[in-house]
């Protein structure tokens, strides 16, 4: 089969938003450290068969935060690294074990609340961010991140506790994103997905995304640590309230 930068039931013009708006939302989240990867599968979703829509986005943001890692890995705190990695084995075979199919309002309620307690809420006490505090996050947020494709802001807003500084923030992040969407490829790809018919068009994604995030951290450096952190705080509790409003809308409370 002849591979094709367009997907079979995308538009060239389609295809030219997506890429455009992979450079802007790469560019979000470098900059403001998150937020980016959500709203760019809320803009897939217009577009994207279902079936694909989780793994081509796995993808997508395994290179874009593979990009943003690798420019930033002076700044990463490799020992909360070394504690993230095993979770993300557990959980991610955990998930591709069970393959349940979880509410949609379930877990949208619970990310959206619990990111909303971290932001806003009582610190958590500083033993929570030690190496079995942080596996357990790990492991939870990679079993749930196979079937909703959005535990992004609650990784971002469980980093920020642990660090004031925003290169660190950032690039922490983006190396624990990394390891998270790593583990896609393979269950997806066991459970039958054909990566080869979407692999030019995430090629694509992946390298706009860079650009973006070269941007972003340009725009990063402008930033002091302190509105950075409002910045954040701010840009994660819409992407919560978003969480909120789309599992009343999944429960039919409205």
């Amino acid at each position: 089969m002849e591979l094709t930068l367009i997907p079979e039931g995308l538009s060239t013009a389609t295809a030219a938003f997506l890429l455009l708006s992979s450079v802007v939302t790469s560019m979000i989240t470098a900059s403001l450290g998150a937020g980016g990867g959500v709203l760019l599968l809320v803009l897939m979703a217009f577009w994207i068969p279902p079936t694909a829509i989780i793994p081509v986005h796995g993808m997508i943001q395994l290179g874009s935060n593979a990009g943003r890692a690798t420019l930033t890995w002076r700044h990463t705190d490799w020992k909360a690294i070394a504690a993230f990695a095993p979770g993300v084995l557990v959980g991610a075979g955990l998930g591709a074990w069970l393959l349940v199919d979880l509410p949609p309002h379930l877990w949208q309620l619970t990310i959206g609340l619990f990111v909303l307690y971290l932001c806003w809420g009582p610190a958590l006490p500083r033993g929570v961010f030690g190496s079995v505090g942080i596996f357990l996050a790990s492991g939870l947020t990679s079993f749930i991140t196979l079937f909703v494709g959005a535990t992004g802001p609650l990784v971002a807003s469980f980093i920020k506790q642990m660090h004031t500084d925003r290169f660190t923030t950032v690039a922490t992040f983006a190396t624990a994103m990394t390891l998270q969407h790593a583990p896609k490829a393979l269950v997806f790809g066991l459970a039958g997905f054909v990566f080869r018919d979407w692999l030019p068009f995430i090629l694509a994604m992946i390298g706009f995304g860079f650009a973006g995030t070269w941007l972003g951290l340009h725009v990063l450096k402008s930033l002091s640590n302190q509105h950075f952190s409002r910045i954040f705080n701010l840009l994660l509790t819409l992407l919560a309230l978003r969480l909120l409003w789309q599992a009343g809308g999944s429960a039919g409370w409205w």
